[in-house]
Formats: structure tokens, sequence, C-alpha cells
């Protein structure tokens, strides 16, 4: 990477705090290290130092670390000042930096520096926001496997056997005098049902990686009085929402978010539906369609004494048909008839009480096996939704190319759907990528990463 440019960034977060670092990255690391701190630290050594400004005012003492190029986390002069964690102390530090012309990183700078200098690969790069942003131990776990290469490892291996594939294919098109005819060759076949495999088993892990970082949103709807506040209390297990006889109680959207198993899910209560006259009302049945429109899966509450409510029909008629919908006959506590066994996992229908707890715990194993969601093993790493993207993109392509081959018999066709495959999953580890796609990536890094 050719970048005169020395960047500085606080590396802790906003604030008071005991430590405050300040991470310098570039050419001018050296000079900074003999201006502010007067000397520079011996390779990977901490060294105690009063820092100074260029007037020589002392600013602060704390520690600095120096970390020469190649090895540092960017691959550029690297040096690290820990001092105390106060917000005009680290602004007098940054602006003493400034004196001598190092500027301010942008969100993500460093991360995108040592994937720029061949440190990380992108998907490696990703995993280092997602370890900050893990909202559970299983996330944390996965983020860190992804950090140390298995997901990159994986991608890596599936491009490798791609390009061999490609060179067979594409040697046969360029030389035909060869007279290697790949359409009659069974390997050809064999070899792309082994890439096909081996992106199924990928696909299947990013599923539960891209779970694990983004959760589920969940939506509770229904009509008012159904109990829906009182299954986010239940669930929450905490009473996060008002729970009256009252109809209507809620006017407005809830969030909680829970943990079942390590898949975090973000629980949304909503206003009860039904007509009404009332403003305020409205507005809360108008946002309870929009946070319906945005869910991954919808729970329709039903109180278990009545029939299905013809708005009950009404709402399920409403409802994006993309949207998968759990029917929850609630309330079965206060049935005076035997409760029904839970209809078959295809309809989707439970029979729950949220106020005595009764059968929650189905509702619980429900909603993991209706996202296919597996508690996380030594294997699992972290994906995003453009991973998924990638790897459905590259699978695509990896059956037309099957089809050019049984079918069509296009050797041409066939070589360029498996391009089209090598350039998708190449994506994901930044072999492959255009500017527009790293800078969207890395300007939602947290600033000092």
């Amino acid at each position: 990477m050719n970048d005169a440019d020395t960047i500085a960034a606080v590396a802790t977060p906003p604030g008071r705090g005991g430590v405050g670092i300040v991470r310098i990255s570039g050419p001018k690391a050296v000079e900074a290290a003999r201006r502010i701190v007067g000397v520079v630290p011996p390779a990977r050594t901490a060294i105690y130092r009063r820092f100074h400004d260029r007037a020589g005012h002392e600013i602060d003492d704390g520690i600095a670390l120096y970390f020469p190029s190649p090895n540092s986390f960017t691959g550029e002069d690297v040096l690290e000042l820990q001092g105390h964690g106060g917000p005009v102390v680290l602004d007098m530090l940054m602006a003493a930096l400034g004196e001598i012309g190092i500027r301010p990183a942008r969100p993500g700078e460093f991360s995108e520096r040592a994937f720029l200098n061949d440190k990380l690969d992108l998907a490696q790069a990703e995993a280092v926001a997602d370890l900050i942003d893990s909202a559970s131990e299983a996330a944390a776990r996965a983020a860190l496997n992804s950090l140390h290469g298995e997901f990159s490892h994986r991608v890596t291996a599936m491009v490798d056997a791609l390009i061999e594939l490609r060179m067979y294919v594409e040697a046969a098109i360029d030389f035909p005098e060869e007279e290697v005819d790949f359409l009659a060759d069974s390997g050809i076949a064999t070899r792309l049902h082994d890439i096909e495999q081996k992106l199924q088993q990928t696909l299947a892990s990013a599923r539960q990686g891209t779970l694990l970082r983004d959760g589920m949103n969940l939506v509770i709807a229904g009509r008012p009085n159904a109990g829906k506040s009182s299954l986010l209390n239940a669930l929450a297990g905490t009473d996060a929402a008002i729970v009256t006889d009252v109809p209507g109680t809620t006017r407005d959207v809830l969030r909680e978010r829970i943990e079942i198993d390590g898949l975090p899910i973000h629980v949304i209560d909503t206003a009860g539906i039904r007509d009404s006259d009332d403003v305020v009302e409205q507005e809360g049945i108008r946002r309870t369609w929009r946070e319906v429109e945005r869910a991954d899966r919808l729970l329709l509450v039903m109180d278990a004494r009545e029939p299905m409510h013809v708005e009950d029909q009404q709402l399920l008629a409403r409802i994006p048909p993309r949207l998968p919908v759990t029917l929850l006959h609630n309330k079965i506590d206060l049935l005076e008839r035997d409760i029904p066994d839970d209809v078959d996992a295809e309809r989707a229908e439970l029979w729950i009480s949220a106020r005595t707890g009764a059968r929650l715990d189905r509702l619980r194993e429900h909603l993991k096996n209706a996202v296919g969601y597996q508690p996380t093993g030594q294997g699992t790493f972290s994906a995003r939704r453009r991973h998924l993207d990638a790897l459905f993109r590259a699978e695509r392509h990896l059956l037309d190319a099957r089809e050019r081959l049984e079918k069509s018999r296009a050797g041409e066709l066939v070589a360029e759907e498996l391009r089209l495959a090598q350039n998708a999953l190449a994506e994901i580890t930044g072999a492959f990528s255009s500017d527009d796609l790293l800078g969207r990536i890395f300007s939602s890094f947290c600033i000092g990463k």
C-alpha cells in the first residue's frame, strides 16, 4: 500500500476512564515517538515516559509501545500511547500529533490498511468489528474463529478448486488440437459436485454465523388483549411492558433482546390491531405494520378460548407472503377443556400460557428450529448478509455450470459460469472486490480499528 499519510485515533471508548489509548500508524510514527515521548521505544517493549507537545509542555505520562513495519497490525510503523483516560488529555495528545502532520483516522482505517497490506483478508477484517460488537459469548467465539481464518480457509479452498477446474476446461477450449474432450470426462462432473458439496456445507455454517451476528427480528402482533405484552415479559424475564385488562394498553413499539441457547432474538411487541377512531392508537397500529414489514418472523397471538377472529384472518391476509408466521393460542391456563396438542411444525401453531409460562419451552425450541439454528460448536464462524449473498450467487453459478455441462454441453458457457462463481467467492475475502464495497464495509467500523 502506497500511502504517505500517517493516521492517529483514540482507540478507547469515548468518555472518562482509567486508561486512554492513542494509536498512530504510518511513516511518521517514529517522528511522533521522538517528538512526544522523547525516544523511539525498543520494538514491542513497553516503556514509561512523559508525553510532551511541540512546545515542550507536558501533556501526560504513561506507556509507549512501538511496533515497526511490517510486524504490526496494519503492516506499517505503529506507535501506541497509553495514558490516562480523560477526554481533555486525549484531545491534547491528538492536537500534538496534528502539529507534526498526523491526521485523524477515518472509521475503520486501521483495519482497512491491515487489509490493503495483506495482514488480514476482508472476512478477517470484518471479524474484528464483529468481535467488538458481539452481543453473546457464542457470537464472540464465532467472530474469533473468523478472525483466525476459519471462514477464509474454507472459501480459499473452494476458490482454488474452481481455478483448477477452470484451467482444465479452458485449456480444452483454447487447445482443441490436443483433443481433450472434457465434456466426455466424468471427472469434471465429479469435481464440480465436490465443490458444490463444500459450498453447501459452508453456506449452512454461514447461515448460523449470520444468525449469531444479526439475530432474528421477532414481531408479536394480534388483537388487543390477546396477551402480547404478557408474552414479551415472559420471554424477556422482566416486566418490560405494562399489562392490564384494558384493551389497547400498548400504544407504541416495545423492544427487548433475549437469547435462546446463544441465538440473539430481537423481540418487538406492537400495538393491538383493530379498527379505532383514536388518533394515538391509529399511529401505534401504523407502526405495528411498519415492524411487520421488517420482521424475520411473526408471532400472531390469539385468545385460546375463542376461535380465530375475523380481524385475525384479515391480519393474516395483509402479511407479506415471504414472512413466516407462527400462530400462538395464548391463555391456555383459562381453558375449561383439555389443552390441544401442538399442531405439527409445518403449520407452526402452538398453545401456550404467557402468564404461567406453560409450554414456553416449546415456543423457544420452535423458534430455534424455524431458523435452522443449532447450538454452536468449535467450527462455527461469524458471517454477514453480504457473505450469504456471495455464497448464494456462487451456488447459482455452479448450478448453471452443471446445466451447461449436462444439457447444453457448451464448454465456453461452463467456463464462464465457473469464473463467475469464483469471483463471487473471492468477494468474501476481498481478493475480488470494488473500491465502493471496501468503502462501505470499513466506514461501518469504529474509529481506532
